[in-house]
């Protein structure tokens, strides 16, 4: 029988004896670590923590014993190791946490139940994964969707065999903080230790599905595994918030931030282990960060106003930097700037330092009283940074300008740069280059920064001419009338052909038409910032009065066929102007052919399709005459 029917046999096995299983809220966290015994020998470690505070009791119980799985090959498919491992210990971890000077101290119990055992894994050329499953998470945690129904899968891996030969897995040096305080500064190191040396990097990860409310502690399938649900705005790589947001510096382990909601919070951190170039291994710990208001009576802050781990700020200007202090429940301050001798006393001192560098600096509030308090932070001093840029380029609507970054850094190379044009289009190189659809004046900032943390913003107006070269509205006239041309929109104008005007030049050339004709012209312009455009106009030349609408307009604020008026040639009186809608519903009415319809109804956009006109004029027999027509709107 092959072994993965061994391990389905042994699932309803286990679901016989544990139906009853207690469905509590007792999972605090895990991780499984190993070490290398020789040989090819392996001691695996499982280490749960329980909240004996609130946990249901039976369900910590029915932790003992632990079931785990080994599997191998492509994706860690191949069982080859199913065991029942029995608790080894089960202590009561410390809180590490001093009530002296706290108004509030919180209850708390947890338990660290550690599982562990020796195998034999022979060379593999796909490594192995060890994964354990157990459920359920507490039910009143913040980040995740339905924590109480969800479990967690804890997992480890050992290396391809080629990457690495008796490979010790990293193991984390702290027990993981069971009191974290509302509003204060979190300071926490959840570095970890190597014994072969390898180099190690943090960060926030995903944590993951293992067992639910109908098979509480199931033999761990293979992977691939369901993340749990964050809720928004909680996601894994920000999965408690704060102000500053809570962090972890991928090269110390070092947790900082301050958290500003109250709760608890699935908190997952990945320690990648490397290995001449490769990732040979990830050791995850997952565990609920849990923040309580313990209202500590004096706490040492100094706010972060760098996004650099721990950084108060990075000072790219000068060597001086004044320091603003956020503690509370202080009447006494004692500052370390980081420089030998170099104090102050001052709640919000200043200090100007010798050269560049990074300095640690400390504040001890309430010195030598029963209850002081301290922290650190780190002080970059890089002078000087200045963030700058110049624009060229046909300043005109559609017309590519050139954005040039002229930053200046005593401290080369400049590694970053940020664009932000003004019309919600932006880009990430050094130059850019970028054309405005529409004229106006546009605020475009710059970001710029360079390798050691120096960041500047400059913004700057950058003004797009509004042009738009018109020439005029389209007429009628009667043959032996004249009409004066008014183009605008620029300070150039040329007019192509010169026929029956008297100049191909300037806005307002006169054109005489003593004979019926149809003619078309075209304007070239050109503005007082070197745009240049073109426009149309169409003069017809009847013999008799007549009158002239459109068959379309586009009431769109472009500046072209916004409104719908009818031309009257050669006729007494202008009598009505009536636009009714496919209802029959009358949207408009003038006397005043001028006037026209700017396609609004009742204040609102009136719907585009087609619309249905009357026109009356009276003539010059003094007879009235009607004309009826479509028009289409468009936007």
């Amino acid at each position: 029988m092959c072994f993965r029917r061994n391990i389905s046999c042994l699932v309803l096995l286990f679901l016989v004896v544990f139906f009853s299983s207690a469905r509590a809220s007792h999972i605090v966290g895990g991780d499984i670590t190993y070490k290398c015994l020789g040989n090819n020998d392996y001691q695996v470690t499982i280490e749960i923590y329980e909240d004996c505070l609130t946990g249901q009791q039976s369900a910590i119980q029915e932790d003992n014993p632990a079931y785990l799985v080994i599997y191998t090959g492509a994706d860690f498919q191949t069982p080859v190791q199913f065991d029942s491992i029995p608790l080894l210990d089960r202590p009561t971890v410390p809180a590490n946490f001093s009530n002296q000077c706290i108004n509030n101290y919180p209850n708390t119990c947890l338990y660290k139940a550690t599982f562990t055992k020796k195998y034999h894994l022979n060379p593999s050329s796909t490594g192995y994964m060890i994964v354990y499953q157990r459920c359920c998470r507490n039910a009143t945690i913040l980040n995740i969707a339905n924590p109480g129904s969800v479990g967690a899968t804890y997992s480890c891996t050992i290396p391809p065999s080629q990457l690495a030969v008796c490979n010790n897995s990293a193991v984390f040096k702290n027990y993981p903080p069971q009191i974290i305080c509302l509003n204060n500064p979190l300071v926490y190191d959840h570095s970890a230790t190597d014994a072969d040396g390898d180099s190690l990097s943090y960060e926030f990860c995903t944590s993951y599905v293992g067992g639910s409310t109908n098979d509480a502690k199931p033999l761990p399938l293979a992977p691939p595994y369901t993340p749990v649900n964050y809720i928004s705005p909680f996601t894994a790589t920000n999965p408690m918030g704060g102000f500053p947001q809570i962090s972890i510096d991928p090269v110390t382990g070092l947790i900082t931030g301050k958290p500003n909601i109250q709760g608890r919070f699935v908190v997952t951190v990945c320690c990648h282990e490397w290995r001449n170039g490769n990732m040979i291994n990830t050791v995850t710990r997952d565990f609920q960060f849990v923040v309580t208001n313990c209202s500590r009576a004096v706490v040492a802050d100094i706010p972060r106003l760098s996004t650099e781990s721990n950084t108060y700020i990075v000072q790219c200007k000068s060597y001086t930097v004044s320091f603003l202090n956020s503690s509370t429940g202080g009447f006494a301050y004692f500052w370390d700037f980081g420089v030998p001798g170099a104090t102050s006393t001052e709640f919000q001192p200043s200090y100007t330092y010798p050269d560049t560098g990074t300095y640690l600096v400390k504040l001890t509030v309430n010195e030598g009283s029963t209850c002081p308090d301290s922290t650190t932070v780190l002080v970059k001093i890089y002078p000087s940074f200045q963030g700058d840029f110049n624009v060229t380029g046909l300043h005109c609507p559609d017309a590519p300008l050139t954005f040039t970054d002229i930053s200046q850094s005593t401290y080369k190379p400049i590694t970053f740069w940020k664009w932000d044009f003004g019309d919600q289009q932006s880009a990430n190189t050094q130059n850019a280059v970028h054309a405005y659809s529409q004229g106006r004046t546009y605020k475009v900032t710059l970001t710029s920064g360079n390798y050691l943390g120096c960041a500047d913003t400059v913004t700057k107006d950058v003004y797009v001419e509004d042009f738009k070269p018109f020439a005029g509205n389209d007429t009628i006239i009667v043959a032996g009338e004249m009409i004066n041309f008014n183009a605008s929109g620029g300070v150039e104008y040329t007019w192509t052909p010169a026929t029956l005007l008297n100049t191909f030049m300037g806005p307002n050339p006169i054109g005489h038409y003593p004979d019926t004709g149809h003619y078309n012209y075209n304007v070239h312009i050109k503005s007082i910032e070197q745009c240049e455009g073109d426009d149309s106009i169409k003069v017809w030349v009847v013999a008799q009065p007549s009158y002239f609408v459109p068959s379309a307009f586009s009431p769109n604020g472009d500046g072209r066929n916004d409104l719908l008026r009818p031309i009257a040639i050669g006729y007494s009186a202008n009598n009505y102007f009536r636009i009714f809608n496919r209802f029959g519903e009358k949207v408009f009415e003038s006397k005043d052919f001028s006037e026209g319809w700017d396609g609004n109804y009742k204040g609102e956009p009136a719907d585009v399709g087609t619309y249905f006109w009357e026109l009356s004029v009276t003539n010059r027999h003094a007879e009235k005459e009607f004309y009826k027509g479509d028009v289409t709107l468009i936007r």
